[in-house]
């Protein structure tokens, strides 16, 4: 299994299947397009920096719901959340997928801005690597991220959406988010890794991606 990062809250999963979530153009947000082929694209929301699916090459399975459903060896589930505070009211709504790919669960939060419920966590379920917004401003911060980490307890944490070189969105960097963690719980990955499945940590990391 290989995740690559490609920036932003884009990231590239390959397993037996290749996912690709929330692509974007590239040039749009300041930082280098993805180049990418996938099987299975899942869209959280309709905003220029998530619904890039014409960059990603092969004849790709678009998502863009929670219905639960198959996709080309991918299991897809997930749920509808608010990218703001106010119901949707400022950003409107987003997904939030779940997926399972050659017996590892996935979750993605998209641009989630508000804190879940008890009730949502639990649609959530068990996962293996939970991908979390952190920067802020447009979705949840460093702090409310690490309070959805620590509900969810996946055995991999990593942060997205957050300020990186060449970045023309105004939100914070990943610090907040790292701030108290236990440095040997930290690791750097660079902006690829490749892993086999009993090479999970057995307690929580947080990968830390970069471009």
């Amino acid at each position: 299994m290989r995740i690559i990062w490609h920036g932003h809250s884009c990231f590239e999963v390959k397993g037996s299947s290749t996912v690709v979530i929330d692509p974007h153009d590239g040039k749009s947000i300041g930082i280098k397009q993805p180049m990418v082929r996938a099987d299975v694209v899942l869209i959280s929301h309709e905003h220029f920096d998530h619904n890039c699916a014409r960059i990603v090459k092969g004849e790709p399975t678009v998502v863009r719901d929670v219905q639960p459903r198959v996709e080309k060896g991918v299991r897809i589930s997930g749920l509808n959340a608010f990218h703001d505070e106010e119901r949707g009211e400022k950003r409107g709504r987003m997904n939030i997928f779940t997926f399972e790919l050659d017996g590892m669960r996935f979750c993605h939060c998209g641009d989630l801005g508000h804190r879940l419920s008890d009730e949502q966590v639990r649609m959530i379920g068990k996962v293996d690597f939970l991908m979390v917004p952190t920067g802020g401003i447009f979705t949840i911060d460093g702090l409310a991220a690490q309070e959805l980490v620590q509900r969810t307890a996946p055995k991999v944490a990593i942060p997205m959406h957050y300020k990186i070189g060449g970045l023309s969105i105004s939100i914070d960097t990943v610090d907040t988010f790292l701030a108290g963690l236990p440095e040997e719980k930290v690791v750097r990955v660079g902006n690829e890794v490749e892993f086999l499945d009993d090479e999970l940590p057995e307690d929580l990391e947080y990968w830390i991606f970069s471009q």
